[in-house]
């Protein structure tokens, strides 16, 4: 694993009505790293993850990609940088077709200018054809590609969670943050996404960032975990560290966290 941290947050803070939501946050995640950030319901992981994605801003604190602040900037800009991620409630365009859906996210990269666009240059047309082309080749990775017609509300849930996790990469992102994908999942579904995000990280060379309740998924695949509860963290490190955390397994109120 490369030592180069990829982002680092120092005092990340947000409250809401006077509920601090987000506390003193530390953290970072270094190039191609998986890392795990896991807690209770209520305890802040997916807050942290709109103020990542820039869907809110925080009160105090900075967060560092690549060298660059991030507070501040939109969540359209934060795309651009690098920064892709999905959603705890799958939120596709449940009416456009499975390669649309792909296409959509792909347009972050298009070859022409909006000039090119609107005249329907040559350019553009070629533009078109690659971005289709790019879109096929991921949905051919994942097994989607006979499905590339078909609107995306037909598609089985599991399926359908495939298709963000493929809409995100199309974006071409450095960092992936995937917001409980394993939501909604039988054992074999989830079995299936774990070797998904190995292969997703080993074949696009990615740095992953994972929100999880699923502690077989989660302790399968992260290589390190935070802990947060009431919006602090109460732990880092490797699992089986976080597995034996006396604060951990209090702060689950006696779950099982193996």
């Amino acid at each position: 694993m490369d030592d180069i941290n990829l982002m680092e947050i120092s005092k990340l803070e947000k409250s809401f009505g006077g509920l601090n939501a987000v506390q003193d946050f530390n953290f970072h995640i270094a190039e191609n790293e998986l890392v795990g950030l896991i807690g209770p319901n209520g305890a802040g992981k997916t807050t942290v993850f709109n103020l990542i994605t820039g869907v809110y801003k925080p009160d105090n604190g900075c967060i560092i990609f690549r060298d660059e602040n991030l507070v501040g900037m939109a969540p359209h800009t934060i795309c651009t940088k690098g920064i892709a991620r999905t959603f705890q409630n799958i939120r596709l365009f449940n009416d456009l077709s499975v390669l649309d859906n792909v296409k959509i996210a792909a347009h972050k990269n298009v070859p022409y200018s909006l000039m090119g666009a609107v005249f329907r240059t040559p350019g553009f047309f070629r533009g078109e054809s690659e971005i289709e082309k790019e879109a096929l080749h991921y949905l051919e990775i994942f097994n989607l590609r006979n499905k590339k017609d078909e609107l995306a509300r037909n598609l089985p849930y599991g399926e359908q969670r495939r298709i963000e996790i493929v809409r995100a990469l199309a974006t071409r992102p450095l960092l992936l943050i995937l917001d409980e994908p394993a939501a909604g999942m039988n054992p074999q579904e989830t079995q299936a996404l774990m070797e998904l995000i190995r292969y997703i990280r080993q074949e696009f060379n990615l740095t992953i960032l994972l929100i999880e309740h699923d502690m077989s998924l989660v302790m399968g695949v992260c290589e390190r975990l935070y802990v947060l509860d009431y919006g602090q963290i109460i732990a880092e490190g490797t699992p089986a560290e976080i597995r034996a955390d006396k604060r951990v397994i209090e702060a689950y109120l006696g779950e099982d966290v193996g």
